[in-house]
């Protein structure tokens, strides 16, 4: 059992026992590793036709045999919750009301960037791409490199027929991510190399729009902020250039007990209204920014939780 950070996970290969700790951000369960259930697979209309459309195999238990395979690999890198449930296959960013904005922005901004931060497999990005937005100019990244590799024989490219950039790399880690003040410059930035990107320190100031779906929940409350002061420092100044994402809410700011990532998991949640007061005036200069935030009911395994769904746009 290898540690690959102490702020993420555990990594684990082959068989896990009884007394294993699974680590996943700020959250763990000391429970065994639950077995996979293929009982659990499931796609709606649009997601299989999307996940056809990008891998070529249009018949359905084909598909599903090709998806299993992989999740079985990933559940071996690391066993999350996300890959035993088949959460990796959602197309969440479309879900957003801001999704056809940051499309928009992919389309008509010069070089514009957008960065998919703890993207599994980055099916987002692979959305995204799909639905207009440069590939050339998609970063996906995350903690384990082994998900990004896996990205590829998901969606059946390889790093010369995607021209999507994998990042991969740790958030608190400085030489991967620094904290740098909010931007001022609203001058469009020079176009940048994206295939010799070895961190997201080189993109200060030059994303359009980051997708930070199910990520800060995974964190307390003093991370959360270090996270988000980061990706203000990495937010193109130009208006319009946007943050966004759902994760974990509450409303009131706290602890809760959650089923989202697992039985008796505590996350700190905050509400709409501290997440707003966080980002408009205390990331960025008050005013400077438009924040949205809603909480939306949901129910895993008969249990009712609560999402919080949000934006922050530059104005």
């Amino acid at each position: 059992m290898q540690r690959e950070h102490k702020s993420y996970s555990i990594k684990m290969e082959g068989t896990t026992h009884a007394d294993s700790t699974v680590f996943l951000g700020d959250t763990f369960q000391t429970t065994s590793t639950p077995t996979l259930d293929t009982s659990l697979y499931s796609l709606s209309s649009k997601q299989a036709e999307f996940f056809k459309a990008q891998t070529g195999i249009d018949n359905d238990e084909d598909l599903k045999k090709h998806i299993l395979e992989v999740q079985a690999k990933a559940y071996k890198v690391a066993p999350y919750p996300c890959i035993r449930t088949f959460v990796f296959l959602g197309l969440n960013l479309s879900d957003l009301s801001v999704y056809e904005h940051i499309i928009k922005l992919g389309r008509e901004r010069p070089d514009a960037l957008l960065l998919d931060i703890g993207c599994c497999f980055g099916t987002d990005a692979r959305k995204a791409a799909a639905d207009g937005f440069p590939a050339k100019n998609i970063i996906a990244s995350d903690v384990l490199d082994g998900f990004l590799q896996l990205s590829h024989e998901l969606f059946k490219t390889t790093p010369a027929s995607y021209p999507g950039c994998h990042v991969p790399g740790d958030v608190f880690d400085p030489e991967f991510l620094t904290i740098a003040a909010p931007s001022d410059d609203v001058s469009p930035a020079p176009a940048i190399d994206l295939s010799s990107l070895k961190s997201l320190n080189p993109l200060h100031g030059r994303i359009s729009a980051i997708n930070a779906i199910s990520f800060f929940h995974l964190f307390n409350d003093e991370k959360q902020l270090h996270v988000a002061r980061a990706f203000a420092g990495l937010l193109s100044a130009q208006p319009g250039s946007v943050i966004c994402g759902y994760h974990v809410g509450a409303l009131e700011k706290g602890m809760v007990n959650t089923s989202v990532a697992g039985p008796d998991v505590w996350l700190f949640a905050h509400s709409p209204q501290s997440w707003s007061s966080l980002w408009d005036g205390e990331v960025f200069e008050k005013g400077s920014v438009k924040v949205e935030a809603e909480l939306v009911e949901f129910a895993t395994r008969g249990v009712r939780s609560c999402l919080m769904k949000w934006s922050v746009v530059r104005l």
